[in-house]
């Protein structure tokens, strides 16, 4: 089974790694990937050190109507060329021209992983037709959560027989390696003692992150417990905004803003939380949740993405009804309530059950079987 891969806008993506990993190890399938990126893609070495092909077209999202005009020829010319069984697309920007390409090369299996559902909803309405049209140009469609599957079935009008559910999952040996020595050194970068209560949140600074209102809970929580320290860690155009509002708020003292964590130093950035905060609004998936319930930390999140498919409130973590300051301060006293170390191993059993790796594997096989056999 050949599966050509496209990919838009990141030239390095963990998971194809993992992909190729197992299928290395498996015999099938074979991959070809074509990443639509400005600069050439690192993974181009990696891909063709395992015997997979990486084809680079030149593409900036910041020119992105002519930058889509351009690819959607190359794309069709390197499919009618290398005759693939499955063409899978997973962004916006790969998937419009990859799908039509698809078709018009004739390859009759094109799936779609629908990762960033939601966004032209929220953000670019114009852009929503185009969802919707590469809905119909698929003739399979992963959904990664079940929020993301509800939304393509119920707002984008996707026909559910097309539609299935495979989270999106990470290498359990790989996220929950914790070292102790990096733990100590992290204390102490950020001054923290053992006296501290620590909540961290990492994400991306965009809006629908909701990282206003973490700060809002923060300065909450901050007024009972003022042991209270807040970690949060990711870039983006938002970020100068939320210093300053941190800095409103009077608890810029309290809040670290940190611009990067080494990859591998992330499950002990997660073993010296007490909770992990996230107030996002339609997460698609969010692997940060898997990531700190692996890592056993207890999660304080809206009812989004991969929190809402995996937590039973106060059972192994804490959902809250509104993405606001407010009620994530509220969550964060009943989780303190609890026993929060029971409610991090018991998230961690979920995680490991629902989002490891392997699951996911298994449920984007049993998709491209499912094409193979015309299902």
């Amino acid at each position: 089974m050949h599966v050509l891969h496209t990919f838009a806008n990141n030239g390095t993506v963990p998971y194809l790694t993992w992909f190729t990993d197992r299928a290395v190890l498996e015999g099938t399938p074979h991959y070809t990937f074509i990443l639509l990126v400005p600069q050439r893609p690192p993974m181009i070495e990696e891909m063709r050190a395992k015997g997979f092909d990486v084809i680079w077209i030149r593409y900036d999202d910041r020119r992105r109507k002519r930058g889509l005009i351009r690819a959607l020829p190359l794309l069709w010319w390197h499919m009618r060329r290398i005759r693939p069984d499955i063409v899978h697309c997973n962004l916006f920007d790969d998937s419009l021209p990859g799908l039509i390409a698809a078709r018009l090369a004739g390859i009759r299996r094109r799936v779609l992983t629908r990762q960033d559902t939601g966004y032209h909803w929220m953000h670019a309405r114009r852009w929503v037709a185009l969802d919707r049209w590469n809905n119909r140009m698929a003739t399979h469609i992963i959904a990664i959560s079940e929020e993301n599957r509800r939304f393509i079935i119920d707002q984008e009008g996707a026909d559910e027989r097309k539609v299935t559910m495979v989270h999106n999952g990470i290498p359990p040996e790989r996220f929950t390696r914790q070292d102790h020595e990096v733990m100590q050194r992290l204390r102490e970068r950020f001054g923290l003692s053992s006296e501290n209560l620590v909540f961290g949140s990492v994400a991306r600074y965009v809006q629908w992150k909701g990282h206003r209102h973490v700060l809002d809970a923060a300065a909450r929580i901050v007024s009972d417990h003022p042991n209270a320290r807040f970690l949060l860690c990711g870039s983006g155009a938002l970020r100068p905004s939320m210093e300053d509002l941190a800095r409103s708020l009077g608890i810029a003292s309290k809040v670290h803003f940190i611009d990067r964590i080494e990859p591998g130093e992330m499950p002990s950035f997660y073993g010296i939380l007490d909770a992990f905060l996230h107030a996002a609004v339609m997460e698609p998936f969010g692997l940060v949740y898997a990531e700190a319930m692996m890592n056993a930390v207890p999660v304080v999140s809206t009812r989004t993405g991969a929190a809402a498919d995996a937590i039973i409130d106060g059972v192994n973590g804490i959902l809250i009804k509104d993405p606001t300051g407010e009620a994530l301060a509220l969550g964060v006293e009943r989780l303190l309530a609890l026993d929060r170390h029971a409610i991090g191993r018991m998230g961690r059993d979920t995680a490991l059950r629902k989002y490891a790796f392997d699951v996911m594997w298994k449920g984007t096989m049993h998709v491209y079987q499912a094409a193979m056999s015309g299902v």
